[in-house]
């Protein structure tokens, strides 16, 4: 396969190898992107790929929680330019539609597209279509999700970061209606937020990490620790010793806590129980970039 130089840079942007070792990496692998990215990751010169460096599209995340923090939604909504994104207009009607999905719960964007919108007694699709004769730009809903607690007490909180390119959903539960109704719980809520939304992680727990990533990361660290030439039993252990890093850096509550890199995630979260009087638990996350999306398909 003919490797060009589009496929050299798509390569370098999204692992930080240099140009030649990009290249010949694509020609080992016949031009598979992931089997490059693997090859580098062997050889010690890239760091875990990051689909959410790739993310082009524009437009932002929006997202919105009901009164009593039971139910929570983000939403990704595009539209063509930067310049769009950042009108007021455009953020309006993208809290609105964040808003009709925790009200009304569509089960997918083109359910979205024939219910009512809001109050204006019209299907979304119809609205939409208004909205973009008024703004002057083709716009779209790419994703939205929905939590809805699943436990007796808890809540849902939603956290968008900067100018709406990263936002998050988290569940967390709470053992007493009083701890879940605290102030303590609602800073808790946020700050496990804005920890996923800075530093990305795969799952709540070391049990909920797909085991294809795990043995596959297992691979890569093997062959890592094959290239050094030590005995065998030295390189497993090597290996194993990667694969417990790799999972503190991916695992939530396993991660250093970003207000206070000397605890855990999980410290942080039981230190909070233990001035609340109750337990508190993280349920589960979502964590949307704008245009990754677009970036899957």
């Amino acid at each position: 396969m003919e490797i060009n130089a589009g496929m050299v840079r798509d390569l370098r942007e999204c692992t930080g190898a240099g140009m030649m070792d990009c290249k010949k990496a694509l020609q080992e692998s016949d031009g598979d992107m992931d089997a490059a990215v693997d090859l580098l990751r062997t050889k010690g010169l890239a760091a875990l790929a990051k689909k959410a460096g790739r993310a082009t599209n524009e437009g932002l995340i929006a997202g919105a929680i009901s009164d009593d923090a039971r139910i929570g939604a983000l939403a990704e909504v595009n539209c063509e330019t930067d310049f769009v994104a950042r009108n007021a207009d455009f953020k309006t009607f993208s809290d609105q539609i964040s808003q009709h999905v925790v009200a009304a719960s569509p089960s997918d964007v083109e359910d979205l597209m024939s219910q009512e919108f809001t109050d204006c007694a019209e299907p979304f699709e119809q609205v939409l279509g208004e909205t973009v004769g008024r703004i002057g730009e083709n716009m779209g809903v790419a994703r939205f999700v929905r939590y809805e607690l699943g436990t007796e007490h808890g809540g849902v909180s939603v956290y968008i970061h900067g100018v709406g390119n990263i936002g998050v959903i988290v569940e967390l539960s709470a053992s007493t209606a009083d701890a879940a109704s605290s102030d303590l719980f609602a800073s808790v809520s946020r700050d496990i937020a804005m920890q996923v939304a800075a530093t990305s992680p795969v799952a709540v727990d070391r049990d909920s990490v797909d085991a294809a990533t795990a043995e596959h990361e297992m691979e890569i660290y093997k062959a890592q620790a094959a290239e050094s030439g030590k005995p065998e039993a030295i390189q497993e252990k090597i290996a194993q010793g990667r694969l417990q890093k790799y999972f503190k850096e991916v695992v939530l509550l396993e991660q250093a806590f970003v207000k206070d890199s000397d605890i855990s995630v999980g410290e942080f979260i039981d230190n909070a129980g233990k001035e609340l009087g109750a337990t508190i638990e993280v349920i589960r996350f979502e964590r949307f970039v704008l245009g990754e999306a677009s970036d899957d398909k």
